[in-house]
């Protein structure tokens, strides 16, 4: 497959990346890039649906996952816990994915009842649709439109109207680029994504300039000439300027990479490049003080002297605010102030940083919250997330440290939040502890004390993921499920990039499961023991979690550990009811700082893993101990028999030690050969039980050479005098291979097919009795059956058949039509295909059995 087709570079990718020969988006989509694919159509229908923020998903690589590939109007930060979800997950978009359906949940209401999970993760108001997408006829993520619950409600239909044009276009333009990069085999490139999320800007007036720079961009080479203003505003220093357009894209926020590449198809396509907003790095306050200066770009094209160089002619505006404004804002009594889409500051006026007593200069571009020592609560950073994931106003106090109290108005739009803060009195006692939406006025958020000195910033949300993986580990129900699931929800939730599962046997470490890491780089580490200097062992041995923010301090600590790629690990000891279970590795791939809270996170989270790796090994044992007793009740082999060929099948569709009591068998006897195939009713050791019983009475009565209809009867006797509480179906075929007669009895049980030479299917209608154990003296009947050469017969119990939804008859004709369509060539396939068909409607299969007999 051609990866660059359907897994594009990330918004973090090497500088310069382009369309070969592109002249600019062709009407009807010409799509080079799954952000060609996918922009217009998510604006579109973020505006037809009259929301805030858009997201699409797209399944990965290996159809486990539904990664995020767009966003556009919400800050990517806050969705971090959200990038990558699993496909098979109690979540909105995976349901949506899952049924291929339309999804509409009006209000954090309606979501709580149905994803109780997902709102533990967002526990915000807001409205969400989830819109399948679809591509190559087979969907390949979800469309998901954010809109405000404020909003005038909207049915269930008039939602789907909305988003079936952005659908639609989605799709077209999705086939286009699969068929524009084919695989090894020709065929049309599958469209997957495994990348960061890429960020797209929703429309926006540009604003009022203060500083310009001229740059002169070949868009043919990527060499782009820039003046001093121009240098200086993208804080590039003319002597270590390389005149490529690499390098100003390295001085570009992550996010707004996707805005700068697209000024290149405006030019292209337009001839003209109209207020395209990105952020470039603002290193003037000195090491350590990085901040985000806003920009604009504005340009045309022209043609070089021979009319074949293209030359993209800007100008880059300073767009850090309009004079004007500024002035007016300096003139209010109240403090004013402005954050981007992540937090971060992009303006104050001066009385704002009265009140919080920080200059402005130390404000911009940063996080209010990790400047001002008494904001330092996770509470005030999930206020600027309410707001800006609910689209609402939000209102709160805050006690400065001398005493006096503040109170924070949020004002949020799809760019970033303005903010209010004035002096007021101190909070009505017994006010509401919850975030006010809606009305700056009422009760409010009333903040305890400030702390008594500096403290580590906040990882906002942090326990949320504590929350979220309880959720999902409960779902959790083999250790392969376990590691799966901790993979899925803590690399993105923590943003690492490694992850590493051991368990300890016998005084020994053993890899569970690994992601991330390079191939055979863990292979040294296998099966280490438990006083080897290692500090995976170490976090275990001693229960304690080992926290290492770089490779120098690892290496201080482990002298001559083998390093890979990570810049920072965390190794946190499983333990589960004081018993060692194991460890988890997490490394990231630049030097990390562990707050406190996302320490006690980790911890937390350790800890949960641990009981559900627990709780899954004696799962996986359990069922390993239920398995093994029900293959030993069912034939290891069947008889050959001259004439026939006989084939079975047996799929389990329970769970741990509720083992079912399907059975089949081939007897030979002094007529012939008997077919027989039963069902014992539950689930339970006590079923497999009466079902190893039934088996070996009707051998037995079998191998006596008595009639078929004898068989039947004393084997009905005998679970009678059981006293079993249970019944059981059977159906019982004596065949002679010699003539092909045959005589059958039924006791309750589905009938059987039969496949004529012709390749005609039908269901034989054979005269039955009840079930056997209901009435120790019942009588049943014997039909006389003639196979002609070629045929085929197919017994099978009502787990092959049973559809939800539907009668055992609806079931029974869709067998019957695939076994009249496969070639009966093998019966070998054909059992395959049998099984295979029938199951493909149901998520959890009861237990199936088969026995075809083909008669040459």
């Amino acid at each position: 497959m051609d990866e660059a087709a359907a897994v594009p570079d990330g918004p973090q990718s090497a500088a310069g990346r382009s369309r070969d020969g592109a002249d600019g988006r062709v009407p009807g989509g010409d799509t080079r890039r799954i952000e060609d694919a996918l922009t217009d159509p998510l604006v579109e229908a973020v505006r037809d649906l009259d929301g805030y923020g858009g997201l699409v998903y797209l399944r990965s690589r290996d159809r486990r996952s539904l990664v995020l590939a767009m966003v556009a109007g919400v800050p990517r930060s806050l969705l971090k816990s959200w990038w990558r979800v699993p496909v098979g997950g109690a979540l909105p978009m995976a349901e949506a994915y899952r049924r291929d359906e339309t999804l509409w949940l009006p209000d954090e209401r309606a979501t709580m009842v149905r994803f109780p999970h997902f709102t533990a993760g967002l526990p915000y108001s807001f409205g969400s649709a989830y819109q399948p997408i679809r591509a190559g006829g087979e969907a390949v993520g979800v469309l998901v439109v954010l809109r405000s619950a404020t909003r005038p409600p909207m049915e269930a239909e008039a939602v789907t109207l909305a988003l079936r044009p952005a659908e639609r276009a989605m799709e077209e333009r999705l086939d286009h680029l699969a068929a524009s990069r084919p695989g090894p085999d020709a065929a049309p490139c599958p469209i997957e994504y495994d990348d960061e999320p890429i960020s797209v800007r929703l429309p926006t007036s540009a604003a009022r300039p203060v500083r310009v720079g001229l740059i002169d961009w070949d868009l043919d080479s990527d060499r782009c000439t820039a003046d001093d203003e121009a240098l200086e505003l993208l804080g590039i220093d003319r002597a270590d300027y390389g005149g490529g357009i690499e390098d100003v894209e390295a001085r570009v926020h992550p996010d707004d990479l996707h805005e700068l590449r697209e000024s290149r198809y405006d030019a292209l396509a337009d001839g003209r490049v109209r207020s395209r907003h990105f952020r470039v790095r603002d290193e003037s306050r000195g090491e350590g003080q990085t901040g985000y200066r806003p920009v604009e770009l504005w340009g045309h094209l022209v043609h070089g002297g021979t009319g074949s160089a293209r030359i993209l002619v800007g100008a880059l505006v300073d767009a850090g605010g309009g004079i004007t404004a500024a002035e007016a804002a300096e003139r209010l009594p109240d403090g004013l102030f402005s954050l981007d889409q992540d937090g971060r500051l992009t303006f104050a006026n001066r009385r704002c940083e009265e009140l919080l007593g920080s200059g402005r200069e130390d404000l911009f571009g940063r996080y209010p919250w990790e400047v001002v020592t008494w904001l330092r609560d996770p509470a005030y950073e999930d206020r600027y997330r309410a707001a800006m994931l609910s689209q609402e106003q939000v209102s709160f106090l805050v006690r400065r440290p001398d005493g006096n109290w503040l109170s924070f108005v949020l004002y949020p739009d799809v760019h970033g939040l303005t903010g209010r803060v004035f002096p007021t009195g101190p909070p009505p006692t017994g006010a509401e502890q919850e975030p006010q939406t809606g009305t700056a006025t009422g009760p409010a958020l009333t903040a305890g004390a400030p702390p008594p000195g500096p403290v580590a910033a906040a990882r906002a949300g942090a326990l949320y993921h504590v929350v979220q993986m309880a959720s999902v580990l409960t779902e959790a129900v083999t250790v392969r499920d376990v590691c799966r699931a901790v993979s899925e929800q803590l690399l993105p939730a923590f943003g690492a990039r490694e992850l590493a599962l051991y368990t300890v046997r016998d005084g020994r470490m053993y890899l569970l499961w690994e992601s991330g890491y390079p191939e055979d780089f863990l292979a040294p580490f296998e099966g280490v023991t438990l006083d080897t200097q290692l500090p995976g062992v170490h976090a275990l041995t001693t229960r304690l979690p080992l926290f290492f923010e770089s490779p120098e301090d690892l290496s201080a600590a482990y002298p001559g550990i083998t390093l890979d790629r990570m810049q920072a690990w965390a190794f946190l000891p499983l333990i589960a009811s004081g018993h060692p279970v194991g460890s988890c590795i997490l490394g990231w791939d630049a030097p990390h700082r562990f707050t406190p809270d996302e320490r006690s996170a980790l911890t937390a989270l350790s800890g949960l893993v641990a009981q559900a790796l627990e709780r899954a090994r004696l799962y996986d044992a359990e069922s390993a101990v239920a398995r093994g007793l029900q293959e030993g009740l069912l034939p290891h082999r069947l008889p050959a028999v001259e004439g026939l060929r006989t084939t079975g099948r047996y799929l389990p569709g329970t769970q741990g030690m509720a083992i079912g009591g399907d059975w089949y068998d081939v007897i030979t006897t002094g007529r012939g050969v008997a077919l027989v195939i039963g069902d014992v009713e539950g689930h339970s050791v006590g079923a497999a039980a009466v079902m190893g019983q039934l088996r070996s009475a009707v051998h037995a009565f079998a191998a006596s050479e008595r009639p078929p209809q004898e068989v039947i009867t004393h084997t009905n006797r005998l679970l009678a005098e059981l006293e079993s509480d249970v019944f059981a179906t059977c159906c019982y075929i004596e065949l002679d291979p010699a003539t092909g007669r045959a005589l059958a009895v039924r006791a309750g049980h589905p009938p059987p097919l039969l496949r004529h030479p012709d390749g005609r299917a039908e269901t034989l209608d054979l005269a039955g009795g009840v079930m056997l154990g209901v009435q120790p003296d019942s009588v049943y009947p014997v039909t006389e059956l003639t196979l002609a050469p070629g045929s085929v017969l197919a017994l099978y119990t009502d787990g092959l058949v049973e559809r939800p939804g539907s009668d055992i008859e609806t079931g029974i004709e869709a067998v019957r039509r695939t076994l009249s369509e496969t070639p009966a060539d093998s019966v070998e396939h054909l059992a395959d295909r049998l099984v295979g068909t029938a199951l493909q409607a149901r998520e959890r299969p009861d237990d199936v059995a088969l026995l075809l007999t083909a008669y040459r």
